[in-house]
Parts: structure tokens; sequence; C-alpha cells
């Protein structure tokens, strides 16, 4: 089977056309269905059901599609490290906010102490990180929640501070109970998160349901939220490193619950001492050094 035939069907499989990736591809029609005939010849599988208006999956494509990603991104990281055999790269993936706020800060005191290190930090879903640290696409891997394979080893090595943030005009006191700011109108994400966990349980406990808050909005991004807060939309809690400069310029104000913790701790996932480099010993031996509070 050849790498190429597998990018092309999983391009094939996103847009629903081979024509159309014949096109992006600058390849001809007939030269791209012979390539994927040639993948279902080799699988022994019918992988699309061609008609006018396109293609769709088989129940056999559908298997394929599930395990192509994964199977090309192993191949570009074996290209990638035996065209960087010098550089002795590490390869870190955190869960958006953790890479977007917390980490860079952490990498680059690492960075101070082992200068001949080189860091390939990217952001990435939480339910992929794991998956890529067992594949070796990435050596270390950093969640809001442990390991859940036997053969990864993980452990808490930051504490991230949750703040309520909020417009100045608000005039929120910098200690206050959940229950002064259940009134107030929230910006949230969309997809599930620890910190919306977290502000769901405080809810149970004080009988209250986390539909009855009222969410003025979803959003994708702790940037769009930060954006709506500081127009005066509504309040938000997010990681205190998300907002540092906003807050620094007085664009924001910053309150902490004192009667609920919000705060999550931030887990390092790699394999076994046995399984990594000398360089990832190194920079996980050391990264637990820095201590919970690495940017504060």
């Amino acid at each position: 089977m050849h790498i190429e035939s597998l990018k092309y069907f999983q391009e094939i499989a996103k847009v629903k056309s081979i024509s159309k990736v014949a096109s992006n591809s600058h390849i001809s029609q007939p030269a791209l269905s012979q390539q994927i005939q040639k993948l279902e010849d080799f699988l022994g599988k019918e992988l699309f059901i061609r008609s006018n208006r396109g293609v769709k999956l088989t129940e056999s494509g559908e298997i394929v599609l599930k395990y192509a990603d994964n199977i090309i991104r192993i191949y570009n990281k074996m290209i990638a490290d035996l065209n960087d055999q010098e550089s002795k790269e590490i390869k870190i993936e955190g869960e958006y906010t953790i890479a977007t706020y917390c980490l860079p800060c952490a990498i680059l005191n690492m960075q101070f102490k082992f200068p001949k290190h080189k860091y390939n930090l990217v952001a990435a879903s939480s339910d992929k990180i794991e998956q890529d640290v067992l594949s070796d696409i990435c050596e270390v891997g950093f969640t809001t929640h442990p390991a859940q394979a036997k053969n990864l080893y993980s452990e808490e090595v930051i504490n991230e501070k949750v703040v309520l943030i909020s417009p100045p005009a608000f005039d929120l006191p910098e200690k206050l109970k959940l229950e002064e700011i259940l009134a107030h109108k929230f910006v949230i994400l969309k997809e599930d998160c620890i910190i919306k966990e977290k502000f769901k349980d405080a809810l149970g406990d004080l009988d209250h349901n986390f539909s009855e808050i009222d969410v003025i909005t979803q959003l994708d991004s702790t940037e769009a939220i930060k954006t709506l807060v500081r127009k005066g939309y509504g309040v938000a809690f997010v990681p205190y490193n998300a907002v540092r400069d906003e807050f620094s310029a007085k664009e924001i104000n910053v309150s902490r619950i004192k009667d609920y913790d919000l705060d999550y701790d931030i887990y390092m996932i790699n394999k076994r001492a046995e399984f990594v480099s000398q360089d990832v010993k190194e920079f996980t031996a050391n990264f637990k050094k820095l201590g919970k509070h690495i940017c504060y």
C-alpha cells in the first residue's frame, strides 16, 4: 500500500469528490481513480460508492478512514525523525488552552536549562494527545486528565488557577461567592472542558442546574470569550494565564471564587523511561522540578 494513495483516499473522503481532489492535487482524474482502485485492490474492499453526485464511503471505507489519519501522521513522524536525526527535537502536544497560554512560558524555562534541546509545541484535542504519545507521534503530552493507557506514565505537573473575568464597569470584588455571580450573563466555551465540568459540579452543590444559567453564547476559543467580556457582554471563567496581559492593562477585572475551588491540575503524559530518548528523560525529569505554578 502506497502512503500517497491513503492520503488521496482521506482527502476524497473529506470533500466527497474525486474530481475536486484531482483538481486541487494537480493530477488527472483517471490517474487519481487508478490510485484509489489500487488501494481498494490491495485491501480487497470497495471503499467508495460512486455516483454522478460524487462519492460516499462504504462501511469498509469508514473503517479505513478511522485509521488513515493516524497511519499518515505516524508515517510523517517517521520521515521527520529520519530527516532530523541530529536535531533531537522533542515533539510536545497540549490541549488547546494549555498549549496556547500555559506551556510556552514553561517550555521557555526548559529552553534556558537545556539550550541544546529543540522543542516543537502544537495544540491538539484531548482525545488525540494520549493516542499520539502511544503512537510516537509526539513524545510528551499535557492534558487535564491522567493517562488511561496502562503503558503510559502521567503525573500532575502544573496547577492552573481559574478566575472569573468581568468588564471593569461591573466593578466586581476580587473575591466573591459563587452564588453572588449567578445572576450575571455568562460567556462559555462550546466544547466540554474541565473548567465547565467543575463549574457544573459547583452549581450542583448549590442545587442549581447549568441549564438555569444565563449563557448568552458559547464560543470556540478563549480569545473570543475575552473579546466579548472586554466589550461588556458578560462574565466568564478562564485560566488566569489566558488573561494576565488584559488584567495588567486593566481591560478586564479578575475575581476569585472563595467558596469553591475551580482550579485544576495539568498532567504530563509520556511513555515510561525505558521507551524514550535521553533528551525526553531530561525534559520530563526537570519539568517536574519547575513547580506547579510555573508562570506566576
